[in-house]
């Protein structure tokens, strides 16, 4: 079965779950149909987030870290992060510098907070396939970075 067509396996239920949803929206279609993907995911879970916004897919990991400190700080904790954004390979080397520097970011900073983590920021060679990945009724990668960072959560909750 192609990737596109496989069968999401249901999110976890996690009632009372709330998580950070850091978004680039660069891409304006692309980012609204991962949002519908990820909203679906965390309503099956019975699940909640914040949604904060970054001007691109490099900045995701310092607006997440700006925002857990600012929510920290107001005693608003979470129990995970989803980023979402699309990198489409252009003609030079940024799009690897963007993909590459955002997801290391991204991870450290999982593992630093030990933050449960969906990455949902695609990286495609153009917009056609950014849409086929990006809609909740192909590729899903919203719903399916939503779902990863359910299930760490889920696992992280039944260690605690």
């Amino acid at each position: 079965m192609a990737e596109h067509q496989r069968k999401a396996s249901p999110p976890p239920r996690l009632h009372g779950a709330r998580f950070l949803v850091v978004e680039a929206r660069y891409y304006e279609a692309v980012g609204a149909m991962q949002l519908a993907g990820l909203r679906a995911a965390f309503d099956a879970a019975g699940a909640t987030f914040d949604l904060v916004s970054a001007p691109g897919a490099l900045e995701i990991p310092a607006v997440a870290a700006i925002a857990l400190d600012a929510a920290a700080d107001k005693g608003v904790t979470y129990e995970g992060l989803v980023a979402l954004g699309c990198v489409i390979r252009g003609e030079t080397y940024h799009f690897e510098i963007v993909a590459g520097e955002s997801a290391r970011a991204l991870m450290d900073m999982s593992v630093a907070r030990k933050l449960p983590l969906g990455n949902g920021v695609l990286t495609v060679e153009d917009m056609p396939q950014a849409e086929e990945r990006a809609d909740p009724a192909r590729g899903d990668k919203g719903g399916d970075a939503a779902r990863a960072a359910l299930a760490v959560a889920a696992l992280k909750r039944s260690l605690a």
